[in-house]
C-alpha cells in the first residue's frame, strides 16, 4: 500500500513538473506578438522597441541607438526571468510612464516560455 502511494506521488510530481517545463518552441510561437515591435536573432534592429539580443543580464534602457523613456532608463530593473514574467504580465504597471503599450501576457505558462525562447540569444544574436 505504501509503495503504490510512493509512486503515485511520484507520478504526480512529475506529471506536474513537467507541465511548468519551459518551451522554448512555443516561446518562439508567443514572440509572434512580439515581432510588430521588437527583432531579435542575427542581425535584428530597433524597431518600434529596441531589439531583445541579449536581454537576460541586460540593465533596462541601455540599448545603443534606441530612444527609451525616462521611466524606463531609471527603472533599475536587471532582466532575469522573475523581472521578465513580472513586467511582461502588464508592462505599464511594472513601468509606469514606460512608451510600450501593450497588454501584457497573462498565462504564466506562455511568459516562462517565451522567456525561455528570448534568454537564449546572446547580445550578438547568435544563440547561446
Amino acid at each position: 500500500m505504501k509503495s503504490a502511494l510512493a509512486i503515485t506521488a511520484l507520478a504526480l510530481v512529475v506529471s506536474t513538473g513537467g507541465a511548468r517545463a519551459q518551451d522554448v518552441a512555443a516561446g518562439e510561437q508567443s514572440f509572434k506578438k512580439c515581432l510588430p515591435c521588437h527583432a531579435i536573432g542575427d542581425g535584428a534592429k530597433n524597431k518600434v522597441g529596441p531589439e531583445l539580443n541579449g536581454l537576460d543580464g541586460r540593465h533596462s534602457g541601455t540599448v545603443a541607438d534606441f530612444s527609451y523613456s525616462d521611466a524606463n532608463k531609471n527603472s533599475g530593473i536587471v532582466w532575469n526571468e522573475a523581472s521578465f514574467k513580472e513586467y511582461i504580465n502588464d508592462p505599464r504597471a511594472k513601468i509606469v510612464g514606460t512608451k510600450m503599450i501593450f497588454p501584457g501576457i497573462k498565462n504564466e505558462k506562455e511568459a516562462g516560455d517565451l522567456w525561455a525562447y528570448l534568454k537564449q540569444f546572446g547580445a550578438d544574436g547568435k544563440i547561446k
